[in-house]
């Protein structure tokens, strides 16, 4: 078995070489002689019909001095034959320029098919193990019949010639091909190792060195295709890494808080106001725990691809209603007004408890990262086919700088009197519209802001449907 794509692609050029040659030998060298042949045969034929002249002039007594002085001038053995009979056809030689070797012609088939046809005939014959040229041309239509035959030695061995140039050519051009497919199958199995070794660091782990091959060919796009790869690969393990760290952060944060106020309860002699108050300081914080794993649990799921959300006829202004019931006392809490902003039934195809989750992620986004005393409303309503819910406040808005990250898991905005949670309420919501075949987007300036959860709107159908449900 061959190994190694250098000897391999050498081979195989080595191969397309051959073959390139041998079909240009089959091609040329039987076509050149071919032609070389005809060539000679048709200088005969022309000759022939010039040396018929000199024999219509004379009588049988002066063939012989045609054919003499025919060979002389045409450098072609002539011979004159007179027709005895035709069927069969009998010759009879009466001028050859070679008279002492008249024996072999006597029964020249060239020259019997021409007395039989009356026509110019032409061939190749063999004698002594020798090849001839001949033409054979009727003077008259009852003879007599002249015959030029001239050996084809000259033209073969030139054949033969350019057969053996060829062949040695051919082999030079095989050794070279090998030679320079070698080395260029060097160069190409250099760069596919590269890119082997950087297949190899990529599936380590490591993904600090770049993926880089200049070539303009099929191994350039493959190596920019292992660069794309290994640059979203990088941003994965970032991410991943940010995800555990943030995560764990997350999570010991509330249970150094249990655990602190657990050993307060239980080392020291509290009154009960005290004691009441780390009680509801712990709620909160096993709420904020409970909380961070149910969100945790959702990314992962829709993260593995299971996370089932059904479809169904939802109203939002409903599901407006049901959050600003729901945020109702938080928002007193923290001194906000929130209200509702509807103008009549805006409907939705989605899952209504995965809207409502995205909805309470975006009214707690709007509280928690507002001053108190801001304004806070849940819009809704319809444009360009599609229909939205809106958390629209009225503070200070979003830095530039943070557009691009606010849907980021565990990115939260810090600094000032912002509050801040687990930064995954929003990354969730975008998640849950995507899937719902919506999206979340925000729009924020000094004084306004807005998250927007846009969904695909129910057609007459859906409504129609879902309403005789209802009376049924």
């Amino acid at each position: 078995m061959i190994k190694g794509i250098r000897l391999r692609l050498a081979l195989a050029l080595l191969v397309v070489v051959a073959g390139a040659l041998a079909v240009a030998y089959l091609i040329v060298v039987p076509t050149l002689e071919s032609r070389l042949v005809d060539a000679k045969i048709d200088l005969l034929e022309r000759n022939a019909r010039t040396l018929a002249g000199c024999i219509q002039a004379t009588d049988s007594a002066g063939w012989q001095e045609c054919a003499d002085t025919g060979s002389s001038v045409l450098d072609a053995r002539v011979v004159v034959y007179d027709v005895l009979q035709r069927e069969p056809p009998a010759l009879q030689i009466f001028g050859d320029s070679r008279p002492a070797s008249s024996q072999d012609v006597e029964h020249d088939i060239v020259a019997e098919f021409s007395a039989a046809t009356g026509e110019p005939q032409r061939g190749i014959v063999e004698r002594r193990g020798e090849e001839f040229a001949e033409a054979a041309l009727p003077v008259t239509s009852e003879g007599p019949i002249v015959l030029l035959s001239d050996s084809l030695a000259d033209p073969l061995s030139s054949v033969q010639l350019v057969e053996r140039r060829l062949l040695a050519a051919g082999l030079i051009a095989l050794l070279v091909a090998v030679l320079l497919g070698y080395a260029g199958a060097s160069l190409h199995a250099r760069r596919i190792r590269r890119l082997e070794r950087a297949a190899e660091r990529i599936a380590s782990g490591r993904f600090d060195q770049p993926v880089v091959d200049r070539g303009n060919d099929e191994l350039g796009e493959l190596a920019a295709a292992f660069e794309r790869m290994r640059g979203r690969l990088e941003n994965l393990d970032r991410a991943r890494r940010e995800f555990i760290a943030n995560a764990s952060h997350e999570l010991r944060t509330p249970l150094f808080s249990l655990g602190g106020f657990l050993e307060l309860m239980t080392d020291e002699e509290l009154d009960e106001p005290t004691r009441q108050e780390f009680l509801v300081t712990m709620r909160e914080q096993v709420a904020r725990l409970t909380k961070l794993a149910t969100d945790l649990l959702d990314l992962s799921r829709m993260d593995a691809g299971r996370m089932r959300v059904d479809t169904d006829v939802v109203d939002l202004g409903e599901i407006a209603d049901a959050l600003v019931s729901e945020f109702r006392a938080v928002a007193a809490q923290r001194r906000h007004r929130l209200e509702v902003v509807a103008n009549g039934p805006v409907i939705a195809l989605a899952d209504e408890q995965r809207v409502l989750q995205a909805g309470r992620a975006l009214v707690d986004n709007a509280l928690v990262h507002t001053p108190p005393g801001t304004h806070v409303s849940v819009e809704v309503g319809r444009e360009r086919g599609q229909v939205r819910l809106s958390v629209v406040d009225d503070g200070p808005g979003v830095p530039p700088e943070h557009f691009a990250h606010v849907f980021d898991r565990f990115y939260r905005v810090e600094g000032g009197d912002v509050a801040s949670g687990s930064g995954l309420g929003l990354a969730i919501a975008r998640e849950l519209a995507t899937l719902m075949g919506g999206d979340v987007e925000l729009s924020s300036v000094a004084g306004r802001t807005a998250i927007t959860l846009t969904l695909p709107a129910a057609d007459r159908f859906h409504v129609e449907t879902e309403a005789a449900a209802t009376v049924a």
